[in-house]
Parts: C-alpha cells; sequence; structure tokens
C-alpha cells in the first residue's frame, strides 16, 4: 500500500534524490514514501528549483514498481499522480483547483503545488518510478521572484496538520494508482480534462521564439496537450511553455 511505509525527514536536499538513493540500495519497497520537514534542493520540472519553507508544506516522494503491462501508460501514471493531488486540494479549496498541463497546481490563476517523476529503465523495461510532489500548504512568504504562488493557508486563513495531509494524500495515490492497474484509464483520462487549467479556453504559448495564441481542448491518453492554433494540433511535454499573463 502506497505510505504504509512513510519515512518523515528532518532534512534532505530532494526526496526524489533521498528516494532515488533507497531504490539503488534495495531498501524501498513498493509504495514507500519519504517526507520532509525540509528540502536544501528540491528540484521541479526542466530543472527549476522547488523553495519552500521548513515544515510548513507536502514535500515527498513515493517509490512505484509498476506492473510490466503500464510501460507504455507512463503519461497516464502522471494523470493518476495529478489527479490525487487535485482530489486532496480540491477537498480543501473545491471548485477552483485545477491541473495545469503537464504537472503543476493552480488555485485560480496561482501556482498551487507541482509534481516530478522520475523512471528507472533497463533497455525498455521499465523499472521504477519515482514521484516527487510539493504542494504550498502553511506557507506564507515565498521568494519575490516567483510569479504566481499561492498556498491552502492563503486561501483558507487557517493552518493545516501537514503529515495528516500527506497521510491522506497517499490514499488518494493509492486509489487512483489501482484504479490505472485496473485498466481504467478512459475514466482518468476524464476526469483529468475535467480538472484541467483552461480548458476550452484560449491562452498564450510559447515554441522557442515564437508566442502564439492556442485554445485548449484537453490532453490525450499519450499526455499530448491538444489545442487549436496556427501553429499545430498537439504538442508534447516539453515542446511548448506556457506565457505568463502579465495583470
Amino acid at each position: 500500500m502506497i505510505g504504509q511505509n512513510f519515512h518523515v525527514l528532518a532534512s534532505v536536499d530532494s526526496t526524489n534524490n533521498y528516494a532515488m538513493a533507497q531504490v539503488h540500495k534495495g531498501t524501498a519497497l513498493h509504495g514507500e514514501t519519504y517526507f520532509a520537514l525540509e528540502q536544501t534542493a528540491g528540484r521541479g520540472q526542466r530543472e527549476k528549483k522547488w523553495i519552500t519553507t521548513a515544515g510548513e508544506n507536502i514535500l515527498m516522494s513515493t517509490v512505484l514498481y509498476p506492473a510490466p503491462r503500464l510501460f507504455t501508460d507512463l503519461p497516464l501514471l502522471n494523470m493518476a499522480v495529478a489527479l490525487s493531488c487535485y482530489n486532496l486540494l480540491e477537498s480543501l479549496a473545491q471548485e477552483k483547483i485545477k491541473i495545469k498541463w503537464p504537472n503543476d497546481l493552480y488555485w485560480n490563476d496561482r501556482k498551487a503545488g507541482g509534481i516530478l517523476i522520475e523512471n528507472g529503465f533497463q533497455g525498455s523495461q521499465w523499472q521504477f518510478a519515482i514521484v516527487g510532489i510539493g504542494l504550498n500548504i502553511n506557507q506564507v512568504v515565498f521568494p519575490p521572484h516567483l510569479p504566481n504562488p499561492v498556498s491552502m493557508k492563503q486561501v483558507l486563513g487557517y493552518d493545516l496538520d501537514v503529515i495528516q495531509l500527506a497521510g491522506k494524500l497517499c490514499t488518494l495515490l493509492q486509489t487512483n494508482y489501482g484504479r490505472l492497474l485496473q485498466g481504467e484509464a478512459d475514466a482518468l483520462l476524464t476526469n483529468y480534462n475535467k480538472a484541467l487549467y483552461k480548458h476550452h479556453e484560449t491562452v498564450r504559448l510559447r515554441q522557442g521564439n515564437v508566442v502564439f495564441p492556442a485554445r485548449i481542448e484537453g490532453v490525450d491518453k499519450q499526455g499530448s496537450l491538444l489545442v487549436e492554433s496556427s501553429v499545430a494540433d498537439r504538442f508534447q511535454t516539453g515542446e511548448v511553455e506556457w506565457v505568463q499573463e502579465v495583470g
């Protein structure tokens, strides 16, 4: 069970790094979860740093050893994890929580969290996945260079128990990962698209030096963003960036 072995760490460089080390040592079982009160070198997508205040947020990584048949379901694993985070935050802040493709959690137009999944392969065989999750819970002061952060305390006006919420998140991960194992890919995809940030709205995307408008139509089973634009009708992760609106 995910989170059945739940380790609280005082301080690590990165929970993903720590979990990866345990996998290579052979000490991490499936579902083993490492929660850190402090990260000194947290990581996000595209090598971005994840900066948080000690003891105030959910910073955790879970080890998964996927069934071999799930090799083609890497994007669906990402959806299952994103939906678990969405389910947790939506239970607190309700309808304003959305999943911003591909790996962020948003409240209105502000970032409440992110996901970093790192996979291990041997040849073409999927060996393991390290599911890293960072959610802003009680932090209210953020570095000035971050454009749009938000925490649940800022939304709700009171402190929450981060370890208790992390335990609830493990339960949600178990539920949504179980749906993936049971072949409920269509249901996961439908729920993901229902929660999609800016769904059926026009946003600005950047590909290289080109910024263009695109209407968000959804995400497919391969994890591609489906759009209506003059550039293309779909993009894979890493091909485009969202352009942050000012004002």
